[in-house]
C-alpha cells in the first residue's frame, strides 16, 4: 500500500503502501485500527505454508465455510435505478464513467465476503496508515456496498465519514456518522481543498484512466499530515508450491483480462511492480510505504486465519466469476457470453483444486 503524510500536503495509500508520519500520534489499538501487519503472506519473497491434507480433488469450500454475509440496497432517485442488463446481470448506467463489474446482489454479496477476507489478510485491521487518534472527516472512494465505511464509522464515532460510489447499493442504515452519496471519482471533486483526515481507496482496478490525475485529487483534497491508503489486487492467480504453465487457465485468465482493460484504456496492472508507489510519490505524497501482501484463494494454508481467508476469498470468486468477466469481455474482446461462460467454468475447476495452492498479490 501506499501512504503520504506529516509535512507533505497530502496523505497515504493502503493496497501498495503505508507511511509512518512524523507527526502522526499513535494508531488506535482498538481492533481493525491502522498499524504494521506481520506473518507468511506479507511480502513477495515468503511462502505461505500449505496444510499437510490438502485434497487432490475439487473441492468447494462450502463445508467449511458459512454464508451469512447480506447486501441490502437502497433507492435515492429514481433515474440513478436506469441500470442496463447485461446478460441477466445489472451494471450501472452513468452519463460519465462505465464501471465494469455488476452491481446486482449477488456481485454485491461478493464485495463483503472479499472485505472480511481483506480484514483477516491484514490482521483484523481496517486500514494500516498511521492515522491520527481523532480523524473528523474521512473518504471511501469507491465504498461499494459501504461496509468499510460503516465499520470506520462504528469504531471512529467522532468522524464523519462520506462513502461514494456510482451505484445506490449502500444499506439504509447507517451508524449516524456515516453517509453515502452517488459521485463519480473521475469527475471535478467538489469538497474542499485540504479536507479529509483520511481517504481510503480499494479495488478501483480496470476503472481509472489516469491513477496519476486521481492520486493528485486526492493529494490536492486531504489536509497536511493526512493519510491516503489504496489498496489494488492482481488479476492473476500464482502458486509457490505448484508450476504453472503459460498455458494454464489461470494465466489465460489474467491475459484476458489486462489486454481488455489495456483496450478501454484502464488499466489492471496498478498493484504490479511498484507502480502504485511511484505513482503516488509522483503526485507529492511523503512517506510512501508499499506493503506487498499474498491473498490465499482456497483453504489451503497451514495458518489457520489465513486458511479462513482464504475461503472467503475463493467463496467470492466463485460466486462472482461471471460478473467479473461478462462486460470486459464480451465488450472489450468481442467474445460471447457462452464463450465467457465457458472460460469461467474452466477457471473455476481449477480454482477449486486446494492443491493448487493459489494466490492473489495485493
Amino acid at each position: 500500500m501506499a501512504s503520504t503524510s506529516a509535512k507533505s500536503p497530502s496523505p497515504n495509500v493502503t493496497a501498495a503502501t503505508s507511511p509512518k508520519s512524523p507527526k502522526s500520534a499513535k494508531s488506535p489499538k482498538s481492533q481493525s485500527s491502522g498499524g504494521e501487519v506481520t506473518g507468511e503472506a506479507v511480502g513477495t519473497d515468503q511462502t505461505i505454508e500449505a496444510a499437510a491434507d490438502l485434497d487432490v480433488e475439487d473441492d468447494d469450500g462450502s463445508s467449511a465455510l458459512g454464508s451469512d454475509i447480506q447486501s441490502s440496497t437502497n433507492s435515492l432517485t429514481e433515474s440513478i435505478y436506469a441500470y442496463r442488463v447485461l446478460h441477466g446481470r445489472t451494471f450501472n448506467a452513468p452519463k460519465t464513467s462505465e464501471y465494469w463489474a455488476p452491481n446486482d446482489e449477488q456481485q454485491n454479496e461478493g464485495l463483503d465476503l472479499l472485505h472480511n477476507s481483506l480484514l483477516m489478510l491484514l490482521g483484523d485491521r481496517l486500514f494500516l496508515a498511521p492515522i491520527d487518534d481523532n480523524p473528523q472527516r474521512v473518504l471511501d472512494l469507491g465504498t461499494g456496498t459501504g461496509i468499510w465505511a460503516i465499520d470506520f464509522g462504528d469504531m471512529y464515532p467522532g468522524a464523519e465519514v462520506i462513502g461514494t460510489d456510482l451505484s445506490p447499493i449502500q444499506p439504509v442504515w447507517t451508524p449516524p456518522n456515516v453517509k453515502f452519496e452517488i459521485d463519480d471519482c473521475l469527475l471535478e471533486w467538489t469538497w474542499p481543498e485540504n479536507h479529509f483526515d483520511f481517504i481510503h481507496i480499494r479495488a478501483l482496478y480496470g476503472s481509472i484512466p489516469d491513477w496519476g490525475e486521481l492520486y493528485r485529487k486526492a493529494f490536492k483534497h486531504t489536509k497536511p499530515g493526512g493519510w491516503v491508503q489504496d489498496l489494488e489486487m492482481d488479476v492473476r492467480i500464482q502458486s509457490d508450491h505448484v508450476a504453472i504453465p503459460e498455458d494454464h487457465i489461470f494465466e489465460e485468465w489474467g491475459r484476458a483480462f489486462l489486454e481488455s482493460a489495456e483496450k478501454n484504456g484502464r488499466t489492471f496492472a496498478i498493484s504490479h511492480d511498484h507502480m502504485m508507489r511511484d505513482t503516488m510519490i509522483a503526485a507529492g505524497f511523503v512517506d510512501v510505504t508499499e506493503v506487498k501482501l499474498k491473498a490465499p484463494c482456497h483453504g489451503w494454508p497451514r495458518d489457520p486465519k489465513l486458511q479462513q481467508a482464504g475461503l472467503l476469498l475463493f467463496a467470492m470468486l466463485d460466486q462472482s466469476l461471471e460478473g467479473l468477466g461478462l462486460y470486459l469481455l464480451t465488450k472489450s474482446l468481442g467474445w460471447t457470453a457462452e464463450e465467457v461462460f465457458t472460460f469461467c467454468a474452466k477457471f473455476r475447476a481449477e480454482m477449486k483444486k486446494k492443491s493448487n495452492c493459489g494466490w492473489i498479490l495485493t
